[in-house]
């Protein structure tokens, strides 16, 4: 299983300059990938094709691109060019978002996430691929080309967010994979993880790539580890999508999925993950406490295990 990082679902960066200084400590830290969330502050994939040229090895994704405000065409676009900028280290991981922000922030409509994320992907995928597509759909109807210098020497991987059963069917059978939020090993073992290789064997695809993204903290007090990332994320916990997660898990809240412990009990939770079927973990670090004790502990250990879980 592979290790990145992924800060954003717990703090925004005052600038841009702090974010690729922090890609760039990641990478010379060896850690395997970088996943930045797309807000409403700074656009994720311009960032992300800034680091390129900063960095040499590191994967950099995406956790995820809302697709209602971006257009496929206008999508494949950026995501092409970030590609070509980061010499093919891109991953794209996209998602619906939700009904609170797409409908109350947008105004857009929310009637049919499953359809419009099925179409979009019939759209995207081909102009990441072969850049051109013709597709005529109930939400989408493209006939469009892409001329983009370089394209053709890169590809660019897509992981959907995922974790309802149509979503699911989606991600393994038009995606690379599905990233995954405030979602605990026994619903990864039990739903995502078999429904989505269940969907792509069926369409022929290769094995899919299963990003678990979770807060983790090495700790000698889990129990107020668990206390802390109750408050930290509490806004997940309202979100219908990582409610329903949380309640099929069988914990209240974000702190009964958290990854907590000592060095020996998080390293056996992660080996877990992996066991699972997880091919990557997504590590949202938090404090346990006013001091940074356990982030520095934490780092230490996720540093040791890349490359041996």
């Amino acid at each position: 299983m592979r290790i990145g990082l992924f800060v954003g679902a717990l703090a925004l960066m005052r600038d841009v300059a702090e974010r690729l200084q922090r890609i760039s400590d990641a990478e010379r830290d060896g850690f395997d990938s970088y996943w930045l969330p797309q807000h409403f502050g700074a656009d994720m994939l311009t960032v992300i094709a800034m680091a390129g040229m900063q960095t040499q090895r590191i994967e950099l994704g995406t956790a995820v691109v809302p697709t209602y405000p971006r257009h496929p065409v206008a999508l494949a676009q950026q995501a092409l060019t970030a590609q070509v900028a980061v010499g093919g280290r891109l991953t794209l991981g996209i998602g619906v978002s939700h009904r609170s922000t797409v409908e109350d922030w947008l105004g857009l409509p929310y009637a049919h996430p499953a359809r419009h994320m099925e179409e979009y992907l019939s759209v995207l995928r081909p102009l990441l691929q072969e850049s051109g597509v013709d597709f005529q759909g109930r939400e989408f109807r493209v006939t469009a080309e892409l001329q983009i210098p370089d394209a053709d020497m890169v590809s660019c991987p897509v992981v959907m967010a995922a974790l309802g059963p149509r979503m699911l069917e989606i991600a393994g059978r038009l995606a690379d994979g599905t990233v995954t939020w405030m979602t605990g090993p026994n619903t990864l073992g039990d739903h995502v993880v078999p429904r989505l290789q269940e969907s792509a064997e069926a369409a022929g695809n290769p094995p899919p790539r299963v990003c678990v993204g979770l807060p983790v903290a090495v700790t000698d007090r889990p129990d107020r580890a668990r206390d802390r990332a109750n408050r930290l994320f509490q806004h997940y916990a309202v979100l219908p999508s990582y409610r329903a997660m949380l309640e099929r898990e069988g914990v209240e809240g974000p702190g009964g999925v958290a990854i907590v412990g000592s060095e020996a009990a998080v390293e056996e939770q992660l080996r877990h993950l992996a066991e699972l079927g997880a091919t990557d973990f997504l590590a949202t670090i938090f404090p346990v406490d006013g001091s940074q004790t356990s982030v520095t502990r934490t780092r230490a250990l996720l540093q040791g295990l890349v490359g041996r879980v």
